[in-house]
């Protein structure tokens, strides 16, 4: 899943999933170190991409202990050389490369390599002539057949060519480019149009670049799933948890085998049945606690309906009976705040776990609705939002947009949904909108009867704008 994640273009996915894998791997059985190399290679890959190239080195440092055999150590020194041709530590690259090219390795390995330290041998110095060593690598991956390869190489000779020869360098773009489109990397093609609208001439650059923009669009639509951006804080916090409770568990271990040398068995007989009995006291304790406890729940609520609720619908029963001209609305209007009082006691206790956080607990509920089928954005919703909010208001407003999430899955038909969240002075909006079939007229259903009530409940205002087949957007907003 983490290699998948990462090849495509998802890398704080591919990262934060490599992470997850690391606690199931252990380091002293061999034949999973093919595994644990996979892993942190992937995870060096999802840095280097991220341009986090000090985590990116560590990595693939830490895969060498784990390989055997000149050629996987070859890919991993190479994915090490490349990163300091990007960080323009040129001489420490070269180095990398040409120690890895003195070693006995596959044609097309040793292409790869050869490629790279050619290529950066001219970035060191722009007067190099990389060009044999640039086309002997090419000749070596086009009788390979080696289609990842052949694309490196159009990419290295497209740039050596763009100031020396420019003709050459756009015939080696193009190749790039239609080399993309049949293996499928859409980062190459989108490489290989940057490079075809610098080099074509003018008539052809506007056709390009319309690709390119519309490429680019569809890409990030694609890639646009939720990034963990700690996922390497998670990595060295797990690991040092791990390594933590593997050395608890070994002293442990070893005080048991002391405890059982030195111990006799009847010792240990009374040990164990003074420990039953008191097992059982503490539970006959514990149940009686909880038998009290949910009795004085019990008699609470009693109260709470009586007083609160009981003698409220005797005094209107009495209104009734005393006043057979009692006006309708006036006998909705007592209702309505028995319907109110009663109500209100199941907002004593919250069924919101707010304890990492509501914006968190928030973005949790929304994302539950996300699926292959409908995209979730979210902006705006941090904790700094919420500071200083009351809990009963966070409540409501957590309620209603669950009520609108589930009526979006239920009727709507929508594929993408976007919730943005605004604090100016005192005051919160709320913007929601789905490019679903919306509503007709927007009918006061149950939902839609609820979700007002709860407006009115935090003194908020809301208002709806829908055509057929043309979404729907609602915006509310509410006093802190």
């Amino acid at each position: 899943m983490a290699i998948i994640s990462t090849n495509s273009g998802d890398y704080f996915g591919g990262q934060e999933l490599s992470i997850n894998a690391s606690p199931f791997f252990d380091k002293r059985i061999s034949k999973q170190h093919i595994f644990i190399k996979s892993n942190l290679n992937n995870l060096g890959f999802a840095s280097e991409n991220l341009k986090d190239y000090n985590q990116a080195i560590v990595f693939y440092t830490e895969a060498l202990n784990y390989i055997t055999g000149a050629n996987p150590e070859a890919i991993l020194k190479n994915n090490i050389a490349n990163i300091y041709r990007k960080r323009k530590a040129y001489q420490k690259a070269i180095a990398i490369y040409q120690s890895v090219l003195d070693q006995k390795l596959d044609r097309g390995i040793f292409a790869r390599i050869l490629s790279n330290i050619a290529i950066t041998k001219w970035l060191q110095n722009p007067s190099y002539k990389a060009a044999p060593e640039l086309l002997s690598a090419l000749r070596i991956r086009k009788k390979d057949n080696d289609l990842l390869g052949i694309n490196a190489s159009y990419a290295h000779l497209a740039d050596y060519y763009t100031d020396r020869k420019p003709d050459s360098a756009l015939f080696y773009a193009n190749r790039r480019y239609q080399n993309a489109m049949v293996i499928n990397q859409v980062d190459d093609r989108l490489e290989g149009l940057q490079k075809l609208i610098k080099l074509s001439p003018p008539a052809a650059t506007k056709q390009y670049f319309q690709t390119y923009q519309n490429l680019s669009d569809s890409i990030q639509t694609v890639r646009s799933a939720a990034k963990n951006q700690f996922a390497v804080i998670r990595y060295a916090s797990e690991k040092n948890k791990a390594d933590f409770l593997k050395a608890q568990a070994e002293n442990i271990e070893k005080q048991q085998d002391i405890l059982l040398r030195n111990i006799g068995i009847g010792a240990l007989v009374i040990c164990l049945i003074l420990g039953y009995l008191f097992y059982r006291r503490r539970q006959k304790s514990l149940k009686q606690e909880k038998e009290i406890e949910v009795k004085k729940t019990e008699l609470k609520y009693v109260k709470k309906v009586h007083d609160g609720v009981a003698n409220k619908i005797y005094q209107v029963m009495s209104e009734v009976e005393n006043d057979h001209e009692m006006n309708k609305t006036i006998l909705a209007d007592k209702l309505e705040v028995i319907y109110k009082i009663s109500r209100d006691l199941s907002y004593e206790n919250s069924d919101i776990d707010t304890k990492e956080g509501f914006a968190k607990e928030l973005l949790k509920m929304l994302y539950a609705y996300s699926s292959a089928n409908v995209d979730i954005e979210i902006t705006g919703n941090d904790e700094e939002l919420w500071k200083n909010v009351k809990a009963t208001i966070k409540d409501e407003v957590y309620l209603i947009l669950q009520n609108l999430m589930t009526n979006m899955g239920k009727h709507s038909g929508a594929d993408r949904v976007s919730i943005t969240f605004e604090r100016k002075d005192a005051c919160i909006t709320v913007s929601y909108f789905d490019n679903g079939k919306g509503m007709k007229g927007v009918v006061k259903k149950n939902g839609l009867n609820n979700t007002e009530t709860r407006i009115e409940n935090i003194s908020g205002r809301i208002t709806f704008d829908t055509k057929p087949d043309e979404g729907l957007d609602i915006k509310f907003s509410f006093p802190i």
